[in-house]
């Protein structure tokens, strides 16, 4: 039980972690050693008693590290010395990578705090470097001091006067402790470094709003994404998938209607493939592909022609003026209102007849998709794995500062949408 109850602080002081961070702090160390010396010089500029690096005088020592830190501190201020040290934090002390903050410092928020973890790490790596290389030589004296003839010369140093006489056998115990002291601060030093670094070398308040900003625009992105292909892809495989039903069970007995749907099928995956290209347009940032025109409400002739070769019946009422002169951006998503509306009545009403109007009153455009329900179809309720229709319908008119609403009103089916011909997206 007493072996068990040293080997658990021994592992912590002596194990890999800990020999990692010393490397750690032995870094720190080196890199102080050019500030160090070169505040010491420039002290010494200003001391009659000459160079302080060789003097006897911790507190004259300590003195100078502590001016040291000061050109530790602006030099750390450079964007790029911000991933250096993360990278060292997270290889030698263990501190988890998403934790840090690894690209380089761009506000000043970011600078400080790199500045200050400089200062600390090199502050901390000064102060174990210096025990790590004056501390054994001196313990393993003390330790064979037994077996020699007595410190001699050394004996004029103040300390090691307690070691003569009987003393001398206490010596082997105060060398064992000088290096348990050199281990027992080497561990506390990187256990300070590894708990601050993600404090200082972890992202920013700025930082962390413009991840939480960089995630809303991915999902943003991928939700339209979504739209598209529900919208696009999907009422063409609705539309393909009525058509092959109706040719493969008059193939027999009427091959022109066959030939006809076949031919309709043909339209509508050419079709289907443009705007499949179009919404892969979406995923090439650089634009340096050229991609299919996203279709509007001026192409919504020859969604009605593929709806109505598909099996639906559509009655049109459009503005007087024409479809062209609609916005781009509100003709786009209105087109994919509509194309969704149609959909909905080809999957779930069947051959029924739907009636759609499209008009502009006071700078809004208004679209409307009606239909009857058939006795036993519960109107609303989305098949299993679908049901995103209506979503989409929801976030394309919200992000145009709009409206919609769907709904069964007295055995009608209606799907109505309001869109701003002016003013900016969300």
């Amino acid at each position: 039980m007493v072996t068990a109850a040293l080997r658990r602080p021994m592992s912590a002081a002596l194990g890999r972690r800990a020999r990692l961070r010393w490397v750690h702090l032995l870094l720190g160390g080196a890199l102080s050693m050019p500030f160090y010396l070169l505040t010491n010089t420039l002290v010494s500029l200003f001391r009659p008693d000459g160079n302080i690096l060789f003097s006897s005088s911790l507190v004259r020592q300590f003195g100078v590290l502590f001016l040291a830190l000061g050109p530790v501190a602006v030099t750390a201020l450079h964007p790029l010395v911000r991933p250096f040290e993360g990278e060292a934090a997270r290889v030698l002390c263990g501190v988890p990578r998403e934790e840090l903050a690894l690209e380089p410092g761009r506000s000043w928020a970011a600078r400080g705090r790199t500045a200050a973890w400089c200062a600390l790490h090199l502050a901390a790596g000064a102060v174990v470097s210096g025990m790590s290389l004056a501390t054994p030589p001196a313990a393993l004296y003390l330790i064979v001091l037994p077996f020699l003839d007595g410190p001699g010369k050394l004996a004029e140093v103040a300390w090691l006067r307690v070691f003569t006489g009987p003393g001398v056998l206490l010596a082997p115990v105060a060398g064992c402790a000088l290096l348990a002291l050199v281990a027992g601060t080497s561990w506390a030093a990187g256990s300070l470094l590894a708990r601050w670094a993600p404090v200082l070398l972890g992202p920013t308040p700025a930082d962390r709003l413009a991840a939480a900003e960089e995630h809303a625009h991915r999902l943003a992105l991928r939700n339209r994404l979504a739209r598209e292909l529900h919208d696009s892809v999907g009422h063409a495989l609705s539309a393909v998938s009525l058509q092959a039903s109706a040719a493969r069970r008059v193939l027999d007995h009427d091959p022109e209607f066959a030939r006809q749907a076949l031919a309709a099928i043909e339209e509508a995956a050419r079709e289907a493939v443009g705007e499949l290209d179009a919404v892969l347009g979406l995923l090439r940032e650089d634009g340096s592909s050229p991609t299919a025109p996203a279709p509007t409400l001026a192409d919504v002739g020859g969604l009605l022609e593929r709806t109505r070769a598909a099996g639906g019946t559509v009655e049109c009422a459009l503005p007087p003026g024409g479809l062209e002169k609609i916005p781009p951006v509100p003709s786009r998503e209105a087109y994919r209102i509509v194309q969704e509306g149609l959909g909905n009545a080809l999957r779930h009403a069947g051959g029924v007849p739907v009636r759609l109007r499209v008009a502009v009153h006071d700078d809004t455009l208004e679209i409307l998709v009606e239909n009857p329900v058939k006795p036993g179809v519960r109107a609303g309720v989305p098949r299993p794995g679908g049901g995103r229709g209506l979503t989409g319908i929801a976030e394309r008119a919200r992000l145009l500062r709009g409206t919609s609403e769907a709904g069964e009103h007295d055995g009608v089916w209606r799907l109505s949408a309001r869109l701003p011909l002016r003013g900016e997206a969300r």
